[in-house]
Protein backbone atom coordinates (compact mmCIF):
# COMPACT_ATOMS: atom_id res chain seq x y z
CA UNK A 1 0.00 0.00 0.00
CA UNK A 2 1.14 3.53 -0.75
CA UNK A 3 1.72 6.18 2.08
CA UNK A 4 -1.18 7.99 2.01
CA UNK A 5 -2.41 11.34 4.41
CA UNK A 6 -6.54 11.36 4.27
CA UNK A 7 -8.91 13.45 6.46
CA UNK A 8 -12.36 13.87 5.28
CA UNK A 9 -14.00 17.13 7.13
CA UNK A 10 -17.69 16.77 6.03
CA UNK A 11 -19.92 16.48 8.65
CA UNK A 12 -22.55 13.97 6.89
CA UNK A 13 -26.32 14.51 8.29
CA UNK A 14 -27.84 10.89 6.45
CA UNK A 15 -32.01 10.33 6.22
CA UNK A 16 -35.29 11.72 6.24
CA UNK A 17 -36.14 15.12 7.52
CA UNK A 18 -32.37 15.84 7.98
CA UNK A 19 -32.88 19.48 5.91
CA UNK A 20 -33.96 21.35 9.11
CA UNK A 21 -30.81 20.51 10.50
CA UNK A 22 -29.22 23.47 8.81
CA UNK A 23 -30.62 25.75 11.50
CA UNK A 24 -27.73 24.19 13.58
CA UNK A 25 -25.07 23.43 11.54
CA UNK A 26 -24.71 27.02 9.93
CA UNK A 27 -23.62 30.13 12.87
CA UNK A 28 -26.65 32.06 13.47
CA UNK A 29 -24.71 35.45 13.00
CA UNK A 30 -23.77 33.56 8.97
CA UNK A 31 -24.62 35.61 6.14
CA UNK A 32 -25.42 33.10 3.58
CA UNK A 33 -25.94 32.96 -0.12
CA UNK A 34 -27.91 30.14 -0.76
CA UNK A 35 -27.19 28.71 -4.46
CA UNK A 36 -29.31 26.48 -6.77
CA UNK A 37 -29.72 25.50 -10.31
CA UNK A 38 -32.79 25.96 -12.57
CA UNK A 39 -35.44 25.91 -9.72
CA UNK A 40 -36.38 22.00 -9.32
CA UNK A 41 -36.14 22.43 -5.85
CA UNK A 42 -39.24 24.69 -6.03
CA UNK A 43 -41.13 22.13 -7.36
CA UNK A 44 -39.80 19.03 -4.94
CA UNK A 45 -40.09 21.13 -1.96
CA UNK A 46 -36.69 21.27 -1.34
CA UNK A 47 -36.65 24.59 -1.43
CA UNK A 48 -39.31 25.38 1.65
CA UNK A 49 -37.49 23.21 3.92
CA UNK A 50 -34.22 24.98 3.21
CA UNK A 51 -35.92 28.52 3.85
CA UNK A 52 -37.60 27.62 6.64
CA UNK A 53 -34.77 25.98 8.29
CA UNK A 54 -32.95 29.21 7.31
CA UNK A 55 -35.76 31.26 8.71
CA UNK A 56 -33.51 33.03 11.51
CA UNK A 57 -30.65 33.03 9.31
CA UNK A 58 -29.55 36.58 7.43
CA UNK A 59 -29.66 34.91 3.45
CA UNK A 60 -29.41 35.76 -0.11
CA UNK A 61 -30.03 33.58 -3.07
CA UNK A 62 -28.14 32.80 -6.44
CA UNK A 63 -29.99 30.42 -8.87
CA UNK A 64 -29.08 29.41 -12.22
CA UNK A 65 -25.72 26.86 -12.24
CA UNK A 66 -25.82 24.85 -15.09
CA UNK A 67 -25.36 21.07 -15.24
CA UNK A 68 -21.36 21.50 -15.96
CA UNK A 69 -21.72 24.94 -14.62
CA UNK A 70 -19.93 27.98 -16.45
CA UNK A 71 -17.61 30.51 -15.44
CA UNK A 72 -19.67 33.50 -16.79
CA UNK A 73 -22.78 32.35 -14.65
CA UNK A 74 -20.17 31.55 -11.25
CA UNK A 75 -18.93 34.77 -11.85
CA UNK A 76 -22.33 36.90 -11.21
CA UNK A 77 -22.09 35.29 -8.00
CA UNK A 78 -19.46 37.50 -6.94
CA UNK A 79 -21.96 40.90 -7.02
CA UNK A 80 -24.31 39.39 -4.81
CA UNK A 81 -21.37 38.56 -2.14
CA UNK A 82 -19.74 41.81 -2.15
CA UNK A 83 -22.72 43.97 -1.87
CA UNK A 84 -24.64 41.77 0.76
CA UNK A 85 -20.98 40.71 2.74
CA UNK A 86 -21.58 37.14 2.26
CA UNK A 87 -19.72 34.76 4.47
CA UNK A 88 -21.06 31.66 4.18
CA UNK A 89 -22.41 29.41 0.94
CA UNK A 90 -25.38 27.02 1.01
CA UNK A 91 -25.23 24.72 -2.16
CA UNK A 92 -28.33 23.36 -2.16
CA UNK A 93 -28.61 20.66 -5.71
CA UNK A 94 -26.76 18.21 -7.33
CA UNK A 95 -22.71 18.12 -7.89
CA UNK A 96 -23.07 20.80 -10.39
CA UNK A 97 -24.23 23.12 -7.90
CA UNK A 98 -21.80 22.01 -5.46
CA UNK A 99 -19.42 22.33 -7.92
CA UNK A 100 -20.36 25.77 -8.62
CA UNK A 101 -20.50 26.73 -5.02
CA UNK A 102 -16.70 25.51 -4.24
CA UNK A 103 -15.89 27.57 -7.64
CA UNK A 104 -17.84 30.90 -6.52
CA UNK A 105 -16.37 30.28 -2.50
CA UNK A 106 -12.78 30.17 -3.80
CA UNK A 107 -13.01 33.11 -6.18
CA UNK A 108 -14.74 35.34 -3.54
CA UNK A 109 -11.19 35.22 -1.46
CA UNK A 110 -9.45 35.09 -5.02
CA UNK A 111 -6.21 37.50 -4.41
CA UNK A 112 -4.17 35.62 -7.64
CA UNK A 113 0.00 35.99 -8.18
CA UNK A 114 1.19 39.38 -7.08
CA UNK A 115 3.13 39.53 -10.48
CA UNK A 116 -0.89 38.94 -12.17
CA UNK A 117 -1.63 41.91 -13.31
CA UNK A 118 -5.62 40.98 -13.90
CA UNK A 119 -5.62 38.06 -10.84
CA UNK A 120 -8.65 36.35 -13.01
CA UNK A 121 -9.85 33.38 -10.95
CA UNK A 122 -10.05 31.19 -13.67
CA UNK A 123 -6.57 31.02 -12.87
CA UNK A 124 -7.19 27.96 -10.69
CA UNK A 125 -8.60 25.80 -13.07
CA UNK A 126 -6.30 27.34 -16.09
CA UNK A 127 -3.16 27.69 -14.45
CA UNK A 128 -3.33 25.95 -11.27
CA UNK A 129 -3.02 28.54 -9.16
CA UNK A 130 -3.51 26.83 -5.59
CA UNK A 131 -6.75 28.22 -3.92
CA UNK A 132 -4.91 29.81 -0.39
CA UNK A 133 -8.89 31.00 0.53
CA UNK A 134 -12.31 30.28 0.40
CA UNK A 135 -15.72 30.72 2.19
CA UNK A 136 -17.10 28.07 4.17
CA UNK A 137 -19.90 26.17 2.10
CA UNK A 138 -22.68 23.48 3.12
CA UNK A 139 -24.43 21.50 0.89
CA UNK A 140 -27.98 19.84 0.46
CA UNK A 141 -27.68 17.08 -1.84
CA UNK A 142 -30.46 16.24 -4.41
CA UNK A 143 -28.95 14.48 -6.70
CA UNK A 144 -26.26 11.45 -6.06
CA UNK A 145 -23.49 11.03 -8.53
CA UNK A 146 -20.91 12.63 -8.22
CA UNK A 147 -19.51 12.75 -4.45
CA UNK A 148 -19.17 16.74 -4.56
CA UNK A 149 -20.67 17.09 -0.83
CA UNK A 150 -17.63 15.62 0.75
CA UNK A 151 -14.51 16.47 -0.88
CA UNK A 152 -12.87 19.10 -2.50
CA UNK A 153 -12.64 18.34 -6.13
CA UNK A 154 -15.05 20.78 -8.87
CA UNK A 155 -14.67 21.08 -12.93
CA UNK A 156 -15.99 24.69 -14.49
CA UNK A 157 -16.75 25.20 -17.92
CA UNK A 158 -15.44 28.49 -19.85
CA UNK A 159 -15.62 28.98 -23.51
CA UNK A 160 -15.86 25.34 -23.99
CA UNK A 161 -13.08 24.08 -21.95
CA UNK A 162 -13.66 22.06 -19.28
CA UNK A 163 -11.23 22.00 -16.23
CA UNK A 164 -10.86 20.46 -12.83
CA UNK A 165 -9.58 22.35 -9.80
CA UNK A 166 -9.21 21.11 -5.99
CA UNK A 167 -8.57 22.63 -2.87
CA UNK A 168 -9.27 21.32 0.74
CA UNK A 169 -10.29 24.41 1.46
CA UNK A 170 -13.53 24.33 -1.19
CA UNK A 171 -14.64 21.08 0.68
CA UNK A 172 -18.18 21.48 2.71
CA UNK A 173 -18.34 21.20 6.06
CA UNK A 174 -21.42 19.43 6.24
CA UNK A 175 -23.92 17.97 3.60
CA UNK A 176 -26.85 16.72 4.15
CA UNK A 177 -28.38 14.01 2.07
CA UNK A 178 -32.13 12.63 2.46
CA UNK A 179 -33.02 9.60 0.19
CA UNK A 180 -36.46 11.21 -0.19
CA UNK A 181 -35.51 13.91 -1.93
CA UNK A 182 -33.97 11.77 -5.25
CA UNK A 183 -37.65 10.49 -5.76
CA UNK A 184 -38.25 13.41 -8.00
CA UNK A 185 -35.55 12.89 -10.14
CA UNK A 186 -35.94 11.94 -13.77
CA UNK A 187 -34.66 8.09 -15.04
CA UNK A 188 -32.06 10.35 -16.80
CA UNK A 189 -30.80 11.95 -13.67
CA UNK A 190 -31.37 8.56 -12.32
CA UNK A 191 -28.88 6.69 -15.03
CA UNK A 192 -26.43 9.70 -15.19
CA UNK A 193 -25.73 9.55 -11.50
CA UNK A 194 -25.29 5.54 -10.87
CA UNK A 195 -23.34 5.51 -13.84
CA UNK A 196 -21.12 8.21 -12.61
CA UNK A 197 -20.51 6.88 -8.95
CA UNK A 198 -19.41 3.47 -10.41
CA UNK A 199 -16.64 5.26 -13.17
CA UNK A 200 -15.58 7.29 -10.21
CA UNK A 201 -15.26 3.93 -7.92
CA UNK A 202 -13.44 2.27 -11.14
CA UNK A 203 -10.83 5.18 -11.71
CA UNK A 204 -9.74 4.27 -7.83
CA UNK A 205 -9.88 0.52 -8.33
CA UNK A 206 -8.80 -0.93 -12.11
CA UNK A 207 -5.22 0.39 -11.85
CA UNK A 208 -2.39 -2.09 -10.84
CA UNK A 209 -2.07 -4.13 -7.30
CA UNK A 210 -0.18 -2.26 -3.96
CA UNK A 211 -1.80 -4.88 -1.59
CA UNK A 212 -4.49 -2.18 -0.84
CA UNK A 213 -6.80 -4.70 0.36
CA UNK A 214 -9.03 -3.00 2.59
CA UNK A 215 -9.69 -0.35 -0.18
CA UNK A 216 -10.40 -2.79 -2.73
CA UNK A 217 -12.76 -4.67 -0.67
CA UNK A 218 -14.55 -1.09 -0.04
CA UNK A 219 -14.51 -0.48 -3.85
CA UNK A 220 -15.93 -3.87 -5.07
CA UNK A 221 -18.89 -3.24 -2.42
CA UNK A 222 -19.39 -0.20 -4.10
CA UNK A 223 -19.58 -1.45 -7.22
CA UNK A 224 -21.89 -4.56 -6.30
CA UNK A 225 -24.17 -2.35 -4.61
CA UNK A 226 -24.56 0.09 -7.45
CA UNK A 227 -24.79 -2.71 -10.26
CA UNK A 228 -27.36 -4.49 -7.89
CA UNK A 229 -29.46 -0.95 -6.80
CA UNK A 230 -28.95 1.18 -9.71
CA UNK A 231 -31.42 -0.76 -11.87
CA UNK A 232 -33.91 -1.08 -9.54
CA UNK A 233 -34.36 2.97 -9.32
CA UNK A 234 -35.40 2.59 -12.71
CA UNK A 235 -37.89 -0.40 -12.51
CA UNK A 236 -41.98 1.00 -12.13
CA UNK A 237 -42.15 -1.64 -8.72
CA UNK A 238 -38.73 -0.56 -7.06
CA UNK A 239 -38.08 3.33 -8.25
CA UNK A 240 -40.16 4.19 -5.19
CA UNK A 241 -38.18 2.52 -2.47
CA UNK A 242 -36.23 4.70 0.02
CA UNK A 243 -33.63 1.65 0.53
CA UNK A 244 -32.87 1.83 -2.85
CA UNK A 245 -32.16 5.36 -3.23
CA UNK A 246 -30.60 5.31 0.33
CA UNK A 247 -28.31 2.72 -0.86
CA UNK A 248 -27.45 4.89 -4.55
CA UNK A 249 -26.90 8.05 -2.64
CA UNK A 250 -24.37 6.87 0.32
CA UNK A 251 -22.86 4.94 -2.55
CA UNK A 252 -21.94 7.88 -4.71
CA UNK A 253 -21.03 10.15 -1.59
CA UNK A 254 -18.70 6.70 -0.59
CA UNK A 255 -17.29 6.28 -4.02
CA UNK A 256 -15.54 9.77 -4.06
CA UNK A 257 -15.11 11.45 -0.30
CA UNK A 258 -11.13 10.06 -0.57
CA UNK A 259 -11.66 6.96 1.61
CA UNK A 260 -11.17 4.34 -1.39
CA UNK A 261 -8.51 6.36 -3.12
CA UNK A 262 -6.39 6.43 -0.18
CA UNK A 263 -3.00 4.46 -0.64
CA UNK A 264 -3.84 2.87 -4.26
CA UNK A 265 -2.72 4.16 -7.33
CA UNK A 266 -5.78 6.24 -9.56
CA UNK A 267 -6.10 6.45 -12.95
CA UNK A 268 -8.94 9.15 -14.24
CA UNK A 269 -7.70 9.14 -17.85
CA UNK A 270 -11.79 8.23 -18.48
CA UNK A 271 -12.67 11.70 -16.90
CA UNK A 272 -10.14 13.34 -18.97
CA UNK A 273 -11.02 12.44 -21.86
CA UNK A 274 -14.92 12.52 -21.10
CA UNK A 275 -14.55 16.50 -19.75
CA UNK A 276 -13.19 16.91 -23.88
CA UNK A 277 -16.31 14.88 -25.14
CA UNK A 278 -18.88 17.51 -22.83
CA UNK A 279 -16.74 20.60 -23.31
CA UNK A 280 -16.77 20.50 -27.40
CA UNK A 281 -20.21 18.62 -27.56
CA UNK A 282 -22.27 19.36 -24.13
CA UNK A 283 -22.74 15.32 -23.49
CA UNK A 284 -23.54 14.50 -20.28
CA UNK A 285 -20.94 13.93 -18.02
CA UNK A 286 -21.70 10.38 -17.11
CA UNK A 287 -22.62 9.89 -20.58
CA UNK A 288 -19.32 10.63 -21.95
CA UNK A 289 -18.04 8.02 -18.82
CA UNK A 290 -20.41 5.07 -20.23
CA UNK A 291 -18.83 5.50 -23.89
CA UNK A 292 -15.09 6.31 -22.78
CA UNK A 293 -14.40 3.22 -19.80
CA UNK A 294 -15.23 0.56 -21.82
CA UNK A 295 -12.66 1.44 -24.33
CA UNK A 296 -9.92 2.63 -21.68
CA UNK A 297 -10.61 -1.04 -20.89
CA UNK A 298 -10.20 -2.59 -23.71
CA UNK A 299 -7.30 -0.52 -24.84
CA UNK A 300 -5.22 -0.93 -21.62
CA UNK A 301 -5.77 -4.72 -20.73
CA UNK A 302 -2.10 -5.76 -20.49
CA UNK A 303 -1.35 -2.65 -18.17
CA UNK A 304 -4.51 -3.36 -16.28
CA UNK A 305 -4.52 -7.20 -16.35
CA UNK A 306 -4.26 -8.23 -12.85
CA UNK A 307 -6.87 -5.77 -11.59
CA UNK A 308 -9.18 -6.80 -14.58
CA UNK A 309 -8.82 -10.53 -13.27
CA UNK A 310 -10.02 -9.29 -9.87
CA UNK A 311 -12.69 -7.33 -11.14
CA UNK A 312 -13.92 -10.01 -13.13
CA UNK A 313 -14.22 -12.77 -9.78
CA UNK A 314 -14.33 -10.67 -7.42
CA UNK A 315 -17.17 -8.15 -8.47
CA UNK A 316 -18.91 -10.32 -11.91
CA UNK A 317 -18.24 -13.99 -10.41
CA UNK A 318 -16.94 -14.92 -13.25
CA UNK A 319 -14.57 -17.79 -12.73
CA UNK A 320 -14.44 -19.84 -15.96
CA UNK A 321 -12.49 -19.84 -19.30
CA UNK A 322 -8.72 -18.47 -19.56
CA UNK A 323 -7.51 -15.18 -18.36
CA UNK A 324 -8.19 -13.38 -21.56
CA UNK A 325 -11.88 -14.91 -21.94
CA UNK A 326 -12.64 -13.85 -18.30
CA UNK A 327 -11.38 -10.22 -19.01
CA UNK A 328 -13.45 -9.99 -21.83
CA UNK A 329 -16.97 -11.22 -20.04
CA UNK A 330 -16.26 -8.58 -17.29
CA UNK A 331 -16.13 -5.64 -19.96
CA UNK A 332 -18.77 -7.44 -21.94
CA UNK A 333 -21.05 -7.23 -18.48
CA UNK A 334 -19.73 -3.66 -17.64
CA UNK A 335 -21.18 -2.80 -20.70
CA UNK A 336 -24.26 -4.52 -20.47
CA UNK A 337 -24.57 -2.66 -17.01
CA UNK A 338 -24.25 0.77 -18.86
CA UNK A 339 -27.10 -0.40 -21.17
CA UNK A 340 -29.23 -1.40 -18.34
CA UNK A 341 -28.82 1.98 -16.83
CA UNK A 342 -30.12 3.53 -20.33
CA UNK A 343 -26.57 5.10 -21.04
CA UNK A 344 -24.43 4.90 -24.79
CA UNK A 345 -21.32 2.67 -24.77
CA UNK A 346 -20.35 4.23 -28.25
CA UNK A 347 -19.25 7.51 -29.76
CA UNK A 348 -21.85 6.22 -32.45
CA UNK A 349 -24.71 6.20 -29.64
CA UNK A 350 -24.38 10.20 -29.44
CA UNK A 351 -24.30 10.67 -33.16
CA UNK A 352 -20.02 11.12 -33.18
CA UNK A 353 -17.67 9.32 -35.62
CA UNK A 354 -14.06 9.27 -36.37
CA UNK A 355 -13.83 12.98 -38.00
CA UNK A 356 -14.76 14.37 -34.22
CA UNK A 357 -11.76 12.24 -32.54
CA UNK A 358 -8.86 15.01 -34.05
CA UNK A 359 -10.53 17.85 -31.82
CA UNK A 360 -11.15 15.72 -29.06
CA UNK A 361 -7.21 15.18 -29.24
CA UNK A 362 -6.58 18.84 -29.91
CA UNK A 363 -8.48 19.46 -26.93
CA UNK A 364 -6.18 17.45 -24.35
CA UNK A 365 -3.62 18.60 -26.18
CA UNK A 366 -4.48 22.41 -25.15
CA UNK A 367 -4.84 21.00 -21.73
CA UNK A 368 -2.17 19.74 -21.47
CA UNK A 369 -3.41 16.17 -20.88
CA UNK A 370 -0.81 13.86 -22.62
CA UNK A 371 0.34 12.15 -19.99
CA UNK A 372 -2.79 10.32 -18.38
CA UNK A 373 -3.67 7.23 -16.53
CA UNK A 374 -2.38 6.19 -13.25
CA UNK A 375 1.48 5.58 -15.12
CA UNK A 376 1.31 8.63 -16.86
CA UNK A 377 1.78 6.77 -19.53
CA UNK A 378 -1.03 7.75 -21.96
CA UNK A 379 -0.23 9.71 -24.69
CA UNK A 380 -2.29 11.25 -27.03
CA UNK A 381 -1.77 8.58 -29.41
CA UNK A 382 -2.98 6.07 -27.16
CA UNK A 383 -5.94 8.40 -26.27
CA UNK A 384 -6.60 8.48 -29.87
CA UNK A 385 -6.45 4.75 -29.89
CA UNK A 386 -9.08 4.88 -27.21
CA UNK A 387 -11.64 7.34 -28.60
CA UNK A 388 -11.26 5.41 -31.93
CA UNK A 389 -11.71 1.78 -29.71
CA UNK A 390 -14.91 3.53 -28.73
CA UNK A 391 -16.18 4.20 -32.33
Amino acid sequence: MLNFNFQNPTKINFGEGQIKIISKEIPLDARVLLVYGGGSIKGNGVYKQVIDALSEHTWFEFSGIEPNPTYDTLMKAQEIIKRENIDYLLAVGGGSVVDGAKFIAAAALYEGKSNDECNDPWDILAKNVPVTKALPIGAVLTLPATGSESNGNSVVTRDGNKLPFNSPLVCPLFAVLDPTVTLSLSDRQISNGVVDAFIHTIEQYLTYSVNGKVQDRFSEGLLQTLIEEGPKALLPDTKENLEVRANIMWSATMALNGLIGAGVPQDWSTHMIGHELTGAFGIDHARTLSIVLPAVMKVRKEQKREKLLQYATRVWQITDGDDNARINQAIRLTEEFFETMQVPTRLSHVDLGSKDIDLLIERLEQHGMTALGENNDITLDISREILTQAL
